[in-house]
């Protein structure tokens, strides 16, 4: 079970955990196929650090590292491109 972090976004309170898997939804095409398998292992079968290394035969730190570094490379990929965000204004819109 992940922590439940309180994430904001546009001065709205969001889960973090929400906000990442959406927009790894966006930006999925974008990694490599070893970083798609830990990113859905913790996000989506909501897999321990631990679990993860030990089905990879990887090193937990090494988990942390790659989802780390995804969290940054999310980030940076919205700030620059905005689909999520554009995607929302036109949600908003309907």
């Amino acid at each position: 079970m992940h922590l439940q972090i309180p994430f904001y976004l546009n001065n709205q309170l969001i889960d973090k955990h929400e906000y990442y898997s959406n927009l790894f939804d966006y930006y999925e095409v974008l990694f490599t196929e070893k970083q798609i398998e830990y990113f859905k292992d913790y996000y989506f079968f909501d897999l321990s650090l631990s679990e993860i290394a030990e089905n990879h035969q990887i090193s937990r730190a090494a988990v942390y590292d790659v989802i780390k570094k995804m969290h940054d490379s999310l980030d940076d990929y919205e700030n620059k491109l905005g689909l999520y965000k554009k995607n929302n204004k036109l949600i908003e819109m309907c």
